[in-house]
C-alpha cells in the first residue's frame, strides 16, 4: 500500500480513504474505511471512461448484479455509484496475499491446497455465472488467500467493451497467459461462462507448477500459443491433468461448467470450511498483514465548514441551502434548522402567511406491540417530539404570521408487531398513500428486510435508525442511520488494542446467534487485538453449558473475553460462569446483549461488561439537554429510551430535506435526491453527504456502554474511551 497523493480526495462516497492499493489505466484502487468502520477496496474509474454512455450503462447494470453476490468465496461489491462524475465501486477488503504473490514467494502449492483452491474458486464462479455475470479476468492477481479459503475479486465490472487485449494488457478484458482463446481473439459474443472456466484452468496450472500453461514472452506470443497450441501441463500432479486438460479445451462447448469443476475437485466428506488448507508459511504472512492494516492510523478528516450568513436569511438563502451544493450546517439538531429558515420579512414576493399551508405526512413504521416494542415506542415518541418542535418553530413569527414557513408536518403511525409479513403490508400501505413523503423505520432487521424493496420500488425515502442490516448501498431510497452489525466488532478491537492491550483474547462463539456470532469471531480472528492471539470457544445452540467454556478461557490464560452472541439470557449465563471460574479480565459483547434481562439475570456478574452499541444516552450529551427535559416531561418517563433521540434526529433530517426543495415540486423522487445531497448535524450523530459522489456517510456511529452498579453507563465514542 502507498500513501495518498495530494490530489486524492479524502472521501469517496462516504468512505474515508486510507491509502492507495494500486493504480492502472482505468483508475485507482484505494484502501478505505466505510461509515461503519469496515475496510474496503475502493476502485475509482477515470472520468474519460465514464464519459462514454455505453460504458456507464454497462457499469451500472453489472454493478447492480454483482452487489447481490453473497457467496463465501466471493468478495462482494458493498457499494457502487455509477452516476458519479468518476464512477466508483467498493468491495470488502481481504488482507491476505494474492495467489500470484504467494506462488512467487513460496513456489508451487501442494496438490491438496490446489484442489481446495480450485473447488472454492469454481464455487465462486458458479454463483457469478448464475447472476448473469462473466468475470473475464480470472488470474492469480485476482485471487486473494484468506485463512479460511480464497476470495475472488474484481468481477470485470469496470471493463471497457471497446479495448482489446493487445491494446490494454492486464486492464481491460483479461491478462495474456490467462485469457481464453475467444478473449484473445476479441470474439466478444463468445465470451460467456466457459471463458472463465478456461482462465480458472490456467490459474490452477500456475498454482500447481509456478508456471503459466502457455508460457511467457510478449503479449502477442502468449496469445498466439493460447489460440493455436496445447498447454504445458507436464509438471501438474497427475490426478489433476484430466480436469485441467478439459478446462483448457479450445472449444468453449467442450469445457466443463464451473459447477462440474467444483464437484470434480471436492472429495466426498470434505469440510469446505476447514481453515488449515494453506501451507504453513502463508497463515503467518496473513496474520502480519492483518496486524499492519489494523495499526493504520485513521487520517484526520477534512472538514468543510461554511459559516452561516448574517441573520434574517432571505428566500434565496433558503434555496441555496436546498441546492445540490449540500452546504454543511454549523448548528446542531433543531437549532440548525431554525438558523437557516427565512422570516416573513425576507420573503420576496411570496406568501406572508395568509391562507392554509400544505401539510406533509411522515410515516412511522414501527414495532409497537412485538418483541422490539420498547425501541419502537421510543422511536415513535422521539419522532412525535420532533414534529411538535418543528411545527412550533415554524409557527414563530411577528404579528401571528407564519414566519415565512412553507409547510407543516403530520404523522401517520403503523405497527408491524415485528413480523415480516405485516412489515411488508405496512410498507404497501405507506407506498399507496401519496400524502406520505418519507418513512421513519422500520424498527428491526426482519421487518426492514421484508419491506425495503417496496419502498425502493416506489422511491419512497425510508430512514431507519435501529435496523442493523448489511449496507443497502445500491438502494437510492434507503437510509440506514447506523452502522451495520458487522461494524460492532470495531470497538472490541480498538478497546482491547489501545485501552486494555489484550495479548490473548478469548472469543466465545455462541452458535445460537449463528450469523452474528460467526461474523464477530471471524473478524476478531482475522484482526486479533493488540497484535496478539485469539482462542475460540464454541457453545452449541442447544446447550447452556457455559461452565465448560469458562474453564477453557482460564486454561487459555486469556486477558479478555469477547462474547459473540446476541441473547441477553445466554450472555447472563456466560457472565455468571466466568465469575464462578475466577475470570477477572474485561468482558465485551455486542449491542443486543444490553437488555434488562441481562442485567437482572447476571446480577453482579454483569459488572464491568462493555457493550459495543450504535445508540447514545442523550442524558450524557450536553447538546441534548433540552431534548431530554422535553422528552421526560412530554411522556412522563425518568429515562429516555434507546434510539429515541436518534429518531428525533431522523425526523429533522427529513424535515430539512423537505425545506431544502425550495421551489422544486415536492415529490418522493425529489426527496430522495435532496436527502442524498444533504448534511445534517443531529444531537446524537452527524449525517454527512458527499456532493461530488452523491453518497452519504455517518459520523460518530459506534459507542461503548459499561455496566456499573447494575445499570449501563454511556462512555461515548469507542475511539475516545480511556481506561478508568
Amino acid at each position: 500500500m502507498h500513501a495518498l497523493k495530494p490530489g486524492d480526495p479524502p472521501f469517496v462516497g462516504g468512505h474515508r480513504l486510507l491509502g492507495r492499493l494500486g493504480a492502472g489505466g482505468m483508475g485507482v484502487v484505494y484502501l478505505a474505511r466505510s461509515t461503519g468502520g469496515a475496510l474496503v477496496a475502493l476502485k475509482v474509474i477515470r472520468a474519460e471512461y465514464a464519459a462514454d454512455d455505453g460504458f456507464r450503462a454497462r457499469f451500472r447494470r453489472e454493478a447492480e448484479a454483482a452487489t447481490g453476490l453473497t457467496g463465501r468465496w466471493v468478495v462482494p461489491v458493498t457499494a457502487a455509484e455509477p452516476e458519479a462524475h468518476e464512477p466508483w465501486l467498493a468491495t470488502a477488503f481481504v488482507p491476505g496475499p494474492s495467489l500470484a504473490e504467494a506462488v512467487e514467494m513460496d513456489g508451487p502449492l501442494p496438490e491438496r491446497t490446489v484442489r481446495a483452491l480450485g473447488a472454492r474458486l469454481a464455487e465462486a464462479l458458479t454463483e457469478v455465472h448464475a447472476a448473469g455475470l462473466v468475470h473475464r479476468d480470472v488470474k492469480p492477481h485476482n485471487v486473494l488467500l484468506a485463512l479460511d479459503g480464497p476470495r475472488l475479486i474484481d468481477f470485470g465490472i469496470a471493463r471497457s467493451t471497446t479495448a482489446t487485449a493487445l491494446t490494454a494488457t492486464d486492464v481491460v478484458i483479461g491478462s495474456p497467459g490467462y485469457l481464453s482463446p475467444e478473449q484473445a481473439q476479441a470474439r466478444a459474443g463468445d465470451m460467456g461462462p466457459p471463458s472463465d472456466v478456461f482462465s480458472l484452468g490456467c490459474v490452477l496450472a500456475y498454482a500447481a507448477t509456478g508456471r503459466r500453461p502457455f508460457g511467457t514472452g510478449t503479449p502477442a506470443a502468449v496469445i498466439f500459443r493460447t489460440v493455436h497450441e496445447e498447454p504445458d501441463l507436464d509438471a501438474v500432479p497427475r490426478a489433476l491433468v484430466p480436469l485441467l486438460t478439459s478446462c483448457l479445451a479450445k472449444d468453449p462447448q467442450a469445457r466443463p461448467t464451473a459447477r462440474e469443476v467444483r464437484d470434480a475437485l471436492t472429495d466426498e466428506g470434505e469440510d469446505e470450511g476447514e481453515s488449515d488448507w494453506l501451507p504453513p508459511t502463508l497463515p503467518r504472512l496473513i496474520a502480519r498483514r492483518s496486524a499492519a492494516v489494523l495499526a493504520l492510523p485513521d487520517p484526520v478528516p477534512a472538514t468543510l465548514v461554511q459559516p452561516l450568513e448574517p441573520p434574517s436569511p432571505s428566500r434565496r438563502r433558503l434555496l441555496t441551502l436546498g441546492s445540490a451544493a449540500a452546504v454543511a450546517l454549523t448548528g446542531g439538531g433543531l437549532a440548525a434548522w431554525a438558523a437557516s429558515r427565512p422570516t416573513a420579512a425576507d420573503s420576496e414576493g411570496g406568501t406572508t402567511g395568509s391562507g392554509p399551508l400544505p401539510v406533509y405526512v411522515i410515516g412511522v413504521h414501527a414495532d409497537l406491540t412485538g418483541t422490539d416494542r420498547t425501541i419502537g415506542r421510543a422511536q415513535e415518541r422521539g419522532v412525535r417530539l420532533a414534529v411538535e418542535d418543528f411545527n412550533s418553530l415554524s409557527r414563530a413569527g411577528s404579528s401571528g404570521s407564519s414566519g415565512g414557513r412553507t409547510f407543516e408536518l403530520a404523522l401517520k403511525v403503523l405497527d408491524d408487531a415485528g413480523e415480516a409479513k405485516r412489515a411488508g403490508e405496512v410498507a404497501g400501505r405507506f407506498v399507496a398513500d401519496h400524502d406520505v413523503y418519507a418513512v421513519i423505520g422500520p424498527t428491526g432487521n426482519a421487518a426492514t428486510d421484508a419491506s425495503v424493496a417496496r419502498y425502493e420500488k416506489a422511491l419512497l425515502p425510508v430512514v431507519t435508525v435501529s435496523a442493523g442490516l448489511d449496507p443497502y448501498s445500491s438502494l437510492r431510497a434507503f437510509f440506514q442511520l447506523r452502522p451495520d452489525e458487522n461494524a460492532l466488532s470495531t470497538p472490541f478491537i480498538h478497546y482491547l488494542t489501545h485501552v486494555e492491550k489484550s495479548r490473548r483474547t478469548a472469543l466465545i462463539d455462541d452458535r445460537a446467534a449463528s450469523r452474528v456470532s460467526w461474523q464477530i469471531i471471524k473478524i476478531l480472528t482475522a484482526y486479533p487485538p493488540a497484535d496478539g492471539t485469539t482462542t475460540t470457544h464454541a457453545v452449541p445452540a442447544d446447550s447452556e453449558d457455559f461452565d465448560t467454556v469458562a474453564a477453557a478461557v482460564l486454561a487459555a490464560d486469556a486477558d479478555a473475553v469477547v462474547y459473540g452472541g446476541t441473547s441477553p439470557h445466554r450472555a447472563a449465563l456466560c457472565a455468571r460462569s466466568l465469575v464462578q471460574a475466577g475470570f477477572r479480565g474485561p468482558c465485551m459483547a455486542p449491542e443486543p446483549v444490553l437488555a434488562p434481562a441481562f442485567l437482572t439475570e447476571a446480577g453482579t456478574a454483569a459488572e464491568g461488561w462493555l457493550i459495543s452499541a450504535t445508540y447514545v444516552d442523550p442524558a450524557e450529551l450536553p447538546a441534548a439537554a433540552r431534548f431530554v427535559t422535553a422528552y421526560r416531561k412530554r411522556f412522563g418517563v425518568r429515562e429516555v429510551e434507546r434510539f429515541a433521540v436518534e429518531a428525533y434526529d431522523a425526523l429533522l433530517f427529513v424535515a430539512q430535506g423537505l425545506g431544502g426543495l425550495g421551489s422544486v415540486e415536492v415529490e418522493r423522487g425529489a426527496m430522495v435526491r435532496r436527502l442524498r445531497a444533504s448534511t445534517y448535524k443531529g444531537l446524537a450523530k452527524t449525517i454527512e453527504f458527499d456532493a461530488k459522489t452523491d453518497q452519504f456517510q455517518l459520523v460518530n456511529g459506534l459507542f461503548l456502554h459499561r455496566v456499573e452498579g447494575g445499570a449501563p453507563r454511556f462512555l461515548g465514542r469507542y475511539d475516545q474511551v480511556e481506561k478508568t
